[in-house]
């Protein structure tokens, strides 16, 4: 009998991130699982989109993004890390940062090529390359160890990355500041990658959309910026981290020419375009001053070092963030040996919502130790989450089943 559903759908499940969410609104549990804040946007961009709507901005922008946004991204890209686009030839405006790499992946992949994903990664990476057609290779970003090295940061093994690459080797997709880990990629890291992606003819595929969140003195670094990979970055980025406006589903991505256009024809026949109005409050939002991503960071910080603290006295084994605004915790202490349950038993019976660590890996095994924390959050919420999750040290036996 005919299969009415393709094979590509049956390979991968619903957001378990999006779930967690469900199910926080469902036991009235405190959300730190998805990554969207609580706390209100910048007035002034607000108050763009409202006056953007009033001077009727309200039909089809050009399909690959209105001409002052795309001005206000290039000009911003030339001042933060000296990188000259064409706004004509190299940006195309999509519906958030998640179209965007959909687009890219299916206007570069073909079926037999092969995209390196580094693992834990954020859940999207591994549907897109399978929409795409293309085979996920994963490369496992080695976690500290919290006990020895609390001030660790995860890192890959140079020689696993180089066996991963091949002559099918389409592409390889880099998340820094990365979710779930924090991690902020180093310059010698990305040397690595470039000096890869050049000797295999691959692309990187970039997302770099937490780029000014970041902490104790950590740089964030746009491979495009690597000698001899400009012509070979797609850099994916949004607004909806930086401006606190994850429901407006403004994104972009920046590359050579002969990419975009791929790209731009992609998306025309994804979602013909991202929301006109709120597109003109983006060209206001990249126009901020620096003082508005200085604030940003330290605002971030202290957010991180609230929950950090909470977290570990409440009994979780954390690794501590560079960048984003996620903590991975090693949950071993609490004898649970499947993270979906610990964190089901976290929502119905502690009232405070995580992200189980399977999620972010190809074998769901690899993740049974962690779950994941946001703290995208006002202080309030976080100390709400910290006095609920005191309960987790007053219960002396943990069940798993």
């Amino acid at each position: 009998m005919k299969k009415l559903i393709s094979e590509k759908a049956e390979r991968f499940t619903e957001s378990v991130i999006r779930e967690m969410t469900r199910l926080a609104n469902r036991y009235g549990a405190v959300n730190l699982a998805q990554g969207f804040p609580d706390f209100p946007a910048p007035e002034e961009i607000k108050r763009a989109a409202i006056r953007a709507i009033e001077d009727d901005y309200n039909q089809y922008s050009i399909t690959w993004g209105a001409k002052s946004l795309r001005d206000s991204i290039a000009k911003k890209y030339e001042t933060d890390y000296g990188l000259r686009i064409d706004p004509e030839s190299g940006i195309t405006v999509c519906c958030g940062s998640t179209e965007a790499m959909m687009s890219a992946m299916l206007a570069v992949t073909n079926p037999g090529d092969e995209v390196i994903i580094f693992e834990p990664f954020y859940e999207n990476y591994g549907p897109d390359a399978i929409l795409s057609g293309a085979t996920p290779r994963y490369v496992t970003l080695h976690a500290p160890n919290v006990n020895d090295d609390p001030e660790g940061t995860w890192h890959f093994n140079p020689d696993e990355l180089e066996a991963a690459f091949n002559d099918h080797t389409k592409a390889i997709i880099i998340n820094t500041p990365n979710n779930p880990t924090g991690k902020v990629f180093t310059r010698a890291e990305l040397g690595q990658i470039a000096r890869l992606c050049q000797k295999w003819n691959a692309l990187a595929i970039t997302d770099e959309i937490y780029e000014h969140i970041i902490y104790d003195g950590a740089k964030h670094i746009p491979i495009a910026t690597i000698p001899g990979m400009r012509e070979r970055t797609i850099t994916i980025n949004g607004m909806s981290k930086t401006y606190s406006v994850t429901g407006w589903r403004v994104g972009y991505a920046i590359a050579a020419p002969h990419l975009t256009s791929a790209m731009r024809k992609v998306h025309d026949f994804l979602t013909v375009g991202a929301p006109a109005p709120l597109q003109e409050a983006g060209a206001t939002a990249f126009a901020l001053l620096p003082s508005y991503y200085e604030n940003l960071a330290r605002d971030y910080a202290q957010r991180r070092d609230l929950l950090l603290g909470l977290l570990g006295r409440a009994g979780f084994r954390c690794y501590k963030p560079q960048g984003a605004y996620y903590i991975m915790t090693d949950i071993s202490e609490f004898g649970f040996t499947n993270d979906t349950k610990f964190a089901q038993y976290l929502t119905k019976e502690i009232g405070v919502t995580a992200v189980p660590g399977s999620s972010f890996y190809h074998q769901p095994e690899y993740g049974f130790k962690q779950v994941r924390f946001a703290f995208c959050k006002v202080l309030d919420t976080l100390r709400q989450a910290g006095e609920r999750l005191q309960k987790l040290r007053t219960v002396k036996t943990y069940t798993s089943k």
